[in-house]
């Protein structure tokens, strides 16, 4: 009877952390995927972005179904963002070609981390509603994770226009309707 009690008031523990154990993944994910970026691997990079992007889909879902939204699951998911969306993307874009650029590929780099920085702040800061103000970070980051695949095929003013772009959608009014 003893031992019943313990495993369900586990299984109920376990239940109200899914969610936040999702996002931690997603942030541990990205974490990674900055890592084995700066030592050279690329393409494990990319791969652990979208991995972190399921991860990230499936934290929203899991908080939805057990009902265990919270603020500081809200805040969490943010910060785990801006890492799996915002730093490591701009990453492998900056590593695979705008480091080539110089200055102005630092800057754009680090512009597109801001302005990822600025959208989820301003989201966490407004009323829920069932649409999105500006692209949500996630989006653009594995929009841009997906451009470092067209590195061999495209200019390199192509990926510097793809990041300058991707940071205004991030920081723009326009509204999108959540799917």
């Amino acid at each position: 009877m003893f031992l019943f009690d313990v495993f369900d008031q586990t299984i109920k523990k376990l239940k109200t952390q899914t969610a936040n154990i999702l996002t931690l993944a997603n942030l541990g994910l990205g974490g990674i995927s900055i890592i084995v970026g700066m030592n050279g691997n690329l393409q494990l990079s990319l791969l652990l972005i979208f991995v972190a992007a399921l991860a990230d889909r499936f934290d929203g879902m899991a908080a939805r179904k057990f009902n265990i939204t919270s603020d500081l699951g809200k805040q969490l998911d943010s910060m785990s963002d801006i890492i799996s969306f915002g730093v490591a993307p701009a990453l492998l874009v900056y590593q695979g070609i705008l480091n080539e650029f110089g200055a102005p590929g630092i800057f754009f780099t680090i512009f597109y981390i801001g302005c990822g920085a600025f959208r989820l702040a301003r989201f966490n800061i407004t009323e829920q509603t069932r649409y999105y103000t500006g692209l949500p970070i996630t989006a653009a980051g594995c929009l841009a994770t997906i451009s470092y695949l067209g590195i061999p095929y495209f200019p390199p003013q192509t990926f510097l226009f793809i990041i300058i772009i991707l940071s205004f959608l991030m920081v723009s009014t326009f509204t999108l309707k959540k799917i």
